[in-house]
């Protein structure tokens, strides 16, 4: 059966469409509940097509989360570059990931649960991306708490963080009343320890 033109050349424009797709279907349905046929429908291609760039469902998870990931690294590293203090660099980085669950369309992080479709070298690699990803929150925890405005940046912090903003995805609504700029506030708020007011300065 020939190829239809929609599927031929731009291979890397296919490719990042494919993984876009399959990123989102796998968070709305679950791995096993979608199919390639799902994930070709959604980009407009034939069942058969998204092998042209990749050997099994598995292989398309698995660069969905670690392009994913990496992806969403890069793009911290950059909202928060030339910024020094810690709290506004903390607030930089929660919105910036809830833009990327709430305003765009990558959704890598929530896929975390899913690896367990993939195998034990997979798994790694997904892992050492999400460590990659995990860096720059946590010297920022641990400047907050350096600077006595964190009470602990033990490890745990930071993934009770990550499972608060991705739970965001569940329940946010774009046509709400809260902005992602609240909700980013509102999530620091949550961790930052304010100084009590003085009597002179009420």
């Amino acid at each position: 059966m020939p190829r239809r033109k929609s599927d031929v050349g731009l291979e890397p424009n296919r490719r990042a469409e494919l993984l876009r797709a399959a990123a989102k279907l796998f968070v709305e349905k679950g791995f096993d509940a979608t199919t390639t046929r799902d994930i070709a429908e959604a980009v407009g291609m034939r069942s058969g097509s998204p092998f042209y760039h990749f050997r099994s469902k598995q292989e398309l998870l698995k660069a969905a989360m670690i392009e994913g990931l990496d992806a969403g690294h890069a793009q911290l590293l950059s909202a928060i570059d030339g910024i020094n203090d810690p709290e506004a660099k903390l607030r930089v980085l929660v919105r910036t990931h809830l833009g990327t669950l709430l305003e765009g369309d990558c959704r890598s992080p929530l896929l975390v649960s899913e690896a367990r479709a993939l195998d034990d070298k997979a798994r790694a690699e997904i892992a050492a991306a999400f460590d990659r990803y995990q860096v720059p929150w946590q010297e920022t925890l641990e400047a907050l708490q350096q600077a006595d405005k964190l009470a602990s940046a033990a490890p745990p912090v930071r993934l009770l963080l990550f499972g608060m903003l991705n739970w965001s995805s569940h329940w946010y609504r774009p046509d709400g009343e809260l902005s992602v700029d609240e909700l980013a506030d509102a999530a620091v708020a949550m961790l930052i320890a304010r100084p009590k007011k003085t009597k002179a300065q009420q």
